[in-house]
């Protein structure tokens, strides 16, 4: 008992030295040129021994200010023991040579450890922040909103470096032979659209026996070739795609009566000097403008909850966290990621279009992380919240007529 409570305080002070430092954000240039001629095996383990600890520490920090309430949730306290462990494992090659062959070997491994003991934290998260909700309504949801927004980033980032370290010198094969890591330097945009329509279609038509056809428009300004590419992660590409793609697919099925022709989702891919975007627009009957923002909101969703996901009969869910309205905020972070962006703008009754903007220069597209600092732990405090701002009533019972106000009025004397 007393060996573990020295262990657990070796490891808060741990925390504390590391959540000091800011995380050093890598471009997709940087990770390349690393991958394939300035980086060593070496040199990766003596940086990622350093870096890894100080985004684990940030955002461990940061969830050490979450409520009370939600820190005492089973699965939240589950997420919180496994990156303590994972820490320790990390802060474990503090002191190690980075020249011998045996630890550079056994680091490999424990990232891969790491990497699969954190594969549910999405929606193990989810599923905590669901309780707390169920028990505590709406209360604290915008802290939550900050946090999850930060901490999902940061697992984003954790396993980017991870993912190269193990694929570039671990025993995992990289999936194609052109990818240098999970970077793909020539990442043909128009196959991943591809790629993520038909396994799209491919759910709508089990579940609704039929899907709109796709309709692809290129533009590229800048280089003029045939095929569209930048430097990306090809699998970051892919689910923000193959969200899109769900939420469209449905939407317009849904939209339009049984044995009626649907129409095309229409899909322009352009390519900038500076911005690649790809634009899919739909007529799937819209959204209302004060739910745009929701969609961003995690716990909102438009699909069956996870209950009744469960049951093996809720549309287009092939992903773990399917039903718990984290689908399109991850989309949003994982553009966001390498300094782009996913918008979306609709025209309610009508249908709904859909932006990703990447950086065309690997060079700019850089890791936007999260810090921890004083002014991130003031967004957790408890103060509550005063609205300077009118806003429309919440129900009929609850509202007032111009002509109540003006008998109830009052000048001042």
């Amino acid at each position: 008992m007393r060996l573990t409570r020295c262990l657990l305080l070796q490891t808060l002070k741990g925390f504390d030295k590391y959540a000091k430092f800011h995380p050093s954000p890598l471009s997709l240039e940087e990770m390349f040129l690393f991958g394939t001629k300035t980086g060593t095996e070496q040199s990766s383990f003596e940086f990622l021994r350093r870096e890894l600890p100080v985004r684990l520490a940030n955002i461990m920090m940061e969830m050490n200010q979450l409520p009370e309430p939600l820190l005492n949730v089973p699965s939240v306290t589950m997420v919180s023991n496994w990156y303590k462990k994972s820490f320790t494992e990390i802060i474990g090659f503090e002191n190690s040579d980075g020249k011998d062959l045996d630890t550079l070997s056994t680091f490999a491994d424990t990232l891969v450890i790491i990497r699969n003991r954190h594969a549910n934290v999405v929606e193990t998260m989810a599923q905590g922040v669901m309780e707390l909700k169920d028990r505590y309504g709406e209360e604290n949801m915008d802290t939550l909103q900050y946090f999850l927004n930060r901490f999902f980033t940061s697992r984003i980032s954790i396993r980017m470096l991870i993912n190269q370290h193990a694929l570039l010198y671990g025993s995992q094969l990289a999936n194609h032979p052109r990818h240098i890591g999970c970077i793909d330097p020539k990442c043909n945009v128009l196959e991943v659209v591809k790629d993520a329509y038909a396994n799209a279609r491919f759910l709508c038509e089990q579940y609704y026996l039929t899907a709109p056809e796709l309709e692809l428009i290129t533009h590229n300004t800048h280089d003029n070739e045939e095929d569209i590419s930048i430097v990306y992660v090809p699998s970051h590409l892919y689910h923000m795609l193959f969200e899109l793609f769900k939420n469209s697919l449905r939407a317009v099925v849904e939209n339009f009566p049984v044995d009626s022709t649907l129409p095309k989702l229409k899909v322009h891919i352009c390519k900038g000097k500076e911005d690649l975007t790809i634009k899919l627009c739909d007529q799937g009957g819209g959204i209302p403008y004060n739910n745009i923002n929701k969609l961003f909101e995690y716990m909102y969703s438009t699909a069956p909850s996870p209950s009744c996901a469960d049951s093996g009969s809720a549309p287009l869910c092939c992903d773990n966290w399917a039903g718990y309205g984290y689908g399109l905020p991850l989309s949003r972070l994982y553009a966001q990621y390498f300094q782009g962006d996913l918008v979306v703008s609709s025209v309610d009754g009508f249908g709904t279009d859909a932006y990703i903007y990447l950086k065309v220069l690997s060079n700019e597209a850089n890791e936007c992380l999260p810090i921890y600092n004083k002014t991130s732990a003031r967004m957790y405090e408890t103060d509550v919240v005063v609205s300077d701002w009118t806003s429309p009533p919440k129900s009929p019972q609850n509202s007032r007529t111009f002509s109540t106000l003006t008998r109830t009025y009052q000048p001042r004397t």
